[in-house]
Order: C-alpha cells, then structure tokens, then sequence
C-alpha cells in the first residue's frame, strides 16, 4: 500500500502549482493533505476512484486536514473528542479493517512561542488518543508535526534551540510519543540521511536547503516489519513543505 502525505499550505493554491500532476504521477492508495483552508464546497479537486473526507477548521481560510482513499474506510472520525482540540480540522482517523490511519496536522507554537503551552496540552491529549487506538489496530500517523525532532532534522540547530518546532519542550513531546509504542519511519529506515520537508519562504531557504523535516509518518511498534520504503519528495514544488511517502505491506 502507498500512502503520501502532504501539508499543502493552501489546497486550491497548490493545485494551480503542479498538485494534480504529481497526485496523478504517484497513484497512491491514501492521500492525506494538511492546511488545506478549504471548505467542501471549496474543494479543487476530485479524481475518479477515490473517496473524499475533509475536516475543515471553523474559522475560514485556517488549518483543515483532507484524505483522499481508494479504499472505503469503514468508519472515519473526525477530531480526538476533546472540544478544546476540535475546532480547527486538525485530525481525521480512517479506520479499516486492519488498521487506523490519523491524519495530523498539528498546532504550531507561534513567534514567541505564544500557543506552547496549548501545543503541550495538545501533544499530551493527541498521544493518549493514538496510544487508546494501538489497543485496537495498528496505528498510521502521518502530517505536518511541526517538530524537528533531532538535530540532523534541521539546517541550524544551534540558532533554532528556542523556535517555534525546535524547543526542547516540543522534541520531548515528540520523544514520549515514539516511547508510546511508534516508529519515526523515515529515521528508522534512513538513520544518517539529511532530508528536509519544510522551508522558509524568507532568505532564499529552499534554495540554499536551509530546511527542517517536520513532516512525518509514524507507524505502530506492530508494524515495524511491515514497512518496506519511507520517502521525502524534496524536488516537488507546489507548497512550502513538500510530499513525503510511506510504503507499506498492509491491506
């Protein structure tokens, strides 16, 4: 099974940037897309064969998560159940019958670090869900995580140690969820290579690499021996983050 995510910093921008083309090219079984700023009635686009599920955030124009499947889910919810998270499209679960997938696109701390301390209420509220769901099936996470886990994640570390997605309060949050029971698949099948998924519009940054890998599939302990590729497609445009790619022997 292949399954691509993506944060698409504006789904109706991105589609006029190459979006349909590289959808088309990947022929992937899930497609989940974050920061889509979309309603339904907004959606660009709707290809043959797939199903559409979309979360989008309250306030207009903000955040919302979107999946596009072949296969139908046989439930699909949308939010963690906590009122306080669920106003903003962020987390849509697609059940099937041998696993969940949650598509995340997770709060962001904010320029002086305005929203940690709800980002940390988040993280913990947002792990206990995934964990309550690893009791059942096996777990897919993937999205914009808004983390650098470790250093060889980011450009800079050094000058980035109190930004927003490089605090040590968020990486440790990122390290109690992998102890809960999942594998960061791109580090664990790629353990020295530098690939970044996200950067700055500002400084040239994309084009110097200055990035930060911030997007993420994590995949329950249980399927550990079940992954077969993980992928950053670093050369496909279209958004300020780019596509990453998770392989899979699951049905």
């Amino acid at each position: 099974m292949k399954l691509i995510s993506w944060n698409v910093a504006g789904f109706r921008s991105c589609v006029k940037k190459g979006f349909t083309d590289f959808f088309r090219s990947v022929d992937a079984d899930i497609v989940a897309l974050q920061e889509v700023k979309a309603t339904e009635e907004e959606i660009p686009f709707r290809p043959e064969g797939y199903m559409l599920y979309l979360n989008p955030a309250e306030k207009k124009g903000y955040s919302g998560t979107l999946v596009y499947t072949k296969q139908k889910p046989k439930s699909v919810t949308y939010g963690i159940g906590k009122d306080i998270h669920d106003h903003e499209g962020r987390v849509i679960t697609l059940e099937y019958e041998t696993f969940y997938l949650v598509n995340v696109y997770t709060p962001n701390s904010k320029k002086e670090l305005l929203r940690l301390d709800y980002r940390m209420e988040f993280e913990d509220d947002f792990r206990d869900y995934l964990v309550t769901l690893d009791k059942i099936k096996p777990v897919i996470v993937c999205g914009d995580m808004n983390v650098a886990h470790e250093d060889i994640d980011i450009k800079n570390p050094k000058q980035n140690v109190r930004n927003a997605g490089f605090t040590i309060e968020e990486r440790n949050k990122m390290t109690e969820l992998l102890e809960a029971g999942f594998i960061d698949s791109f580090r664990f099948l790629h353990p020295n290579t530098v690939k970044y998924t996200w950067w700055s519009y500002l400084f040239k940054a994309r084009e110097r690499n200055a990035g930060w890998r911030i997007d993420y599939f994590l995949v329950s302990q249980k399927l550990k021996e079940n992954m077969v590729s993980s992928s950053i497609y670093d050369d496909v445009m279209g958004s300020d983050h780019c596509p990453i790619g998770l392989d899979i022997d699951i049905s």
